[in-house]
């Protein structure tokens, strides 16, 4: 019976005491260098999704931020964890949409996650993607 009561209690203890858990959420700051000039807007698409990646519509989360000099620095909060992949542009005439010319390359600024830089096509999701385990900051220069 007093082992019975013994392990009620240590059931109890167990069942209110504070069970750490491992954080599942984490924060990644985007970090835009180069801008040239201070017209319009850099938007800021973060992917999850490979299939979707550089695609227009394909982001899970967005940011837009006025252009005011050469660096804009911006953060998406409660990220889960998993890999990412972002993609910049610089917004310049402020009409939502990265332009491009006739051969489709941008007229406008632009940026992928890690650097990479595209040799006759847009950079894979794998090529660009951040693994998010704990809270990162990154750094995306523009190329123009």
């Amino acid at each position: 019976m007093r082992f019975l009561g013994f392990l009620l209690l240590a059931f109890l203890f167990l069942s209110i005491s504070p069970i750490e858990t491992k954080r599942k959420e984490f924060n990644l700051t985007v970090k835009v260098t180069g801008i040239v000039g201070t017209k319009g807007s850099i938007e800021v698409g973060l992917f999850d999704d490979p299939s979707k990646y550089a695609e227009v519509g394909g982001t899970c989360r967005k940011i837009r931020k006025k252009t005011t000099g050469s660096e804009v620095s911006c953060t998406f909060y409660n990220l889960p964890e998993k890999k990412y992949g972002v993609c910049i542009y610089h917004d310049e005439n402020n009409n939502d949409k990265c332009d491009k010319n006739f051969f489709g390359i941008p007229t406008e600024g632009y940026g992928f996650s890690n650097n990479k830089k595209p040799i006759l096509s847009v950079p894979s999701f794998e090529e660009c993607s951040v693994n998010l385990t704990s809270d990162k900051s990154i750094s995306i220069k523009v190329l123009y």
